[in-house]
């Protein structure tokens, strides 16, 4: 029975202490502590286990007629706790999630309060406003420091247009100027001492997403994209915004906003553990989600649909469609993805292309379980929504893969959510494809399964296991992402020739095996071409096995950027993946969080002596284990290792 323990007090406690305008809140571990100073602006500090890990934190709001958090007036304080175990729907770590928190509540003079919460990994804050109608949000502050000699790891975009998929660029704070771009979120930020701090946002709606640039001295700064005002065409996917509002947001005057999150990581292990954003989003709508069904997905995009050994034309038709269906069903992979070209145009999503009949494929999908999630474009998906999701809903189609957003201002965000409730109300998953990074809408429709927003392997020799190596800790960090794993066709970096007809993955094969552990995603794409996967059936058969949602995450090992080691669980087996750069690493681990006085068997797949020269020579291996046996684990460089104990 879950445990809930809700305390809303107006007295003193133990874990916030208030002397004149200087107030401590300190985490139930005692770890974390935040130091809110109220004077001619809100001001913050962030300490863990007494060391200062972000400093001079100021915020504010600023609306049309004042700034809500200048010469603020405290009129009183609310101290809050949590203490409650929530069971999560698609659990990607933990299908059971600990929500545990001490907090305070700041009310201020001119009906605004600002909120914040201190967990033992973590601390956020957000405004929240109680004024009349409807307000101009013209600009929100938000800036801190970080201590001399801090580094960053930022996604350098040069405007708000962006695809969110830039290379991490690791620089000292220090180094980091005017002259640079912006980034996105998330930004790993590490302290000298090797403290780690994880910036990120959650409950994003009805308003834009924040990036960060250069303050011109030691910290960061917020910056939003402004709502546009005027559009003209571009293309048959987009639209060029022309004109922009003065303002960042416009919205209801009573409302929380978005929570500013910093995850605190003392070991790199707590960056992947961790689940804030999750937890600080707004709670699952009300509905029946057992419709909801995670898990694996045949894609066809990425391999372009070069099909050999085949008596037809392989392209967007019935007869490769019906041969992606015989495959998924063959390896009991619930979905396939028909990607561009499968409908008459970009524009005109409600009929199939003249070679293809859709509604014989359904039907041909459904006799073997295996169903149909259509492409489409957002414009598309914004001109007729509710009579496209209405339509694919009477077809039998299982969900869409909506692609090139490429933006964050409100009218974008706002865009989000209302897919989010029309698919739900016509029982569809959602793919958020050319998207934003996660802020937590995952949490609130339990249909939207994923998100592309990340350097994935459909960007060819761009993805190398050295910049993919950060994603656990960084964009994973923040939610479920479409890196679409899988390739057949692997090879070493600087070997990686991938073209539209014979694409290629970086790393080895057995580290393109270990991402569909590593790597977190309710929807997991196969990418690559079905023709491979029978070639390769053993692979093949391993990848089909992993389940995309988890009961249990171990941590084993974990050095951001350089090696990573998870061990997860699905009711009693037990999934090990484990990652390497490019640098060849061999790792000692045990396997203590097997039950004691069992025996267990291990299906292994290695590096092959040669991968780190041939990518796709690789080792498997059988053997018996239990809680006692040590293992070691051999990875070339951009190399991986994969097991399942059972």
């Amino acid at each position: 029975m879950m445990k809930r323990i809700l305390a809303l007090v107006a007295a003193a406690a133990a874990w916030c202490t208030a002397t004149g305008k200087t107030v401590e809140i300190v985490s139930p571990g005692g770890n974390l502590a935040v130091q809110i100073e109220i004077g001619e602006r809100i001001g913050y500090t962030l300490r863990s286990n007494g060391r200062t890990v972000i400093e001079n934190g100021t915020l504010a709001l600023a609306l049309a007629d004042r700034t809500l958090g200048e010469q603020p007036r405290l009129r009183r304080t609310r101290r809050l706790a949590a203490d409650e175990w929530l069971d999560r729907p698609n659990p990607t770590k933990n299908a059971r999630v600990h929500n545990r928190y001490n907090g305070l509540r700041l009310d201020f003079a001119g009906y605004y309060a600002v909120e914040f919460r201190v967990f033992d990994n973590g601390a956020a804050y957000r405004f929240i406003t109680a004024l009349p109608g409807r307000i101009e949000i013209g600009e929100e502050i938000c800036r801190m420091d970080f201590p001399t000699g801090s580094e960053a790891w930022l996604s350098l975009t040069s405007g708000f247009r962006t695809m969110y998929e830039q290379p991490y660029t690791r620089m000292p704070l220090a180094d980091y100027g005017a002259g640079h771009p912006m980034s996105y979120l998330p930004v790993l930020t590490a302290l000298p001492e090797g403290t780690k701090v994880l910036l990120a946002e959650a409950d994003v709606r009805d308003y834009p997403c924040m990036f960060v640039e250069s303050d011109g001295a030691k910290g960061l700064r917020a910056l939003f994209p402004r709502q546009p005002a005027k559009y003209a065409p571009d293309g048959d996917r987009s639209l060029k915004i022309v004109e922009e509002e003065p303002w960042i947001a416009r919205t209801e005057g009573t409302r929380p906003f978005p929570w500013r999150v910093a995850v605190v990581a003392e070991r790199d292990a707590d960056l992947v553990e961790n689940e804030l954003v999750w937890l600080l989003a707004r709670p699952t709508a009300e509905g029946d989600w057992s419709w909801v069904k995670p898990g694996q997905v045949s894609w066809d995009w990425w391999n372009g649909m070069r099909l050999t050994g085949v008596d037809f034309r392989a392209g967007c038709n019935t007869e490769s469609y019906r041969y992606y269906i015989d495959f998924a069903a063959r390896h009991k992979i619930p979905y396939i993805i028909m990607d561009e070209g499968w409908s008459a145009s970009t524009t005109n999503v409600l009929h199939p292309n003249r070679d293809l009949d859709l509604r014989e494929l359904i039907a041909y999908g459904r006799e073997r379980g295996v169903r149909i999630i259509l492409w489409l474009t957002w414009l598309a998906a914004e001109r007729d929504m509710e009579r496209i999701f209405a339509t694919y809903e009477r077809w039998g189609i299982a969900g869409v893969k909506i692609d090139f957003m490429d933006r964050s201002d409100q009218w974008m965000v706002d865009y989000y959510e209302r897919v989010m409730r029309s698919a739900a109300a016509h029982r569809l998953l959602v793919d958020m494809h050319g998207s934003y990074t996660p802020k937590g809408l995952y949490r609130t429709w339990p249909n939207l399964l994923t998100y592309e927003g990340v350097l994935g392997l459909e960007q060819g020799p761009r993805c190398t296991p050295q910049n993919s190596l950060y994603l656990p800790f960084i964009r994973n960090a923040v939610g479920p992402m479409d890196f679409t794993p899988g390739s057949m066709f692997s090879a070493q970096p600087e070997e990686n020739r991938s073209t539209g007809t014979n694409p290629m993955g970086s790393g080895t094969r057995a580290y393109q095996m270990a991402l569909y552990i590593v790597f977190e995603s309710p929807l997991q794409m196969l990418a690559d071409n079905p023709v491979l996967y029978e070639r390769e059936r053993e692979c093949t058969e391993f990848i089909a096995s992993v389940p995309t949602t988890w009961d249990e995450l171990r941590v084993l090992h974990a050095a951001c950027g350089q090696t990573l080691v998870v061990a997860r669980r699905k009711g009693d087996k037990w999934y090990v993946g484990a990652i390497t750069n490019d640098t060849p690493r061999k790792l000692e681990i045990d396997l203590g969080f097997l039950d004691a006085g069992r025996s267990y068997r291990m299906t292994a797949f290695e590096d092959g002596v040669n991968a780190d020269q041939q990518a796709i020579d690789y080792r498997k291996r059988t053997r018996e284990v239990d809680a006692a046996t040590h293992l070691t684990l051999d990875m070339v460089r951009n190399g991986g290792w994969a097991a399942v104990i059972e």
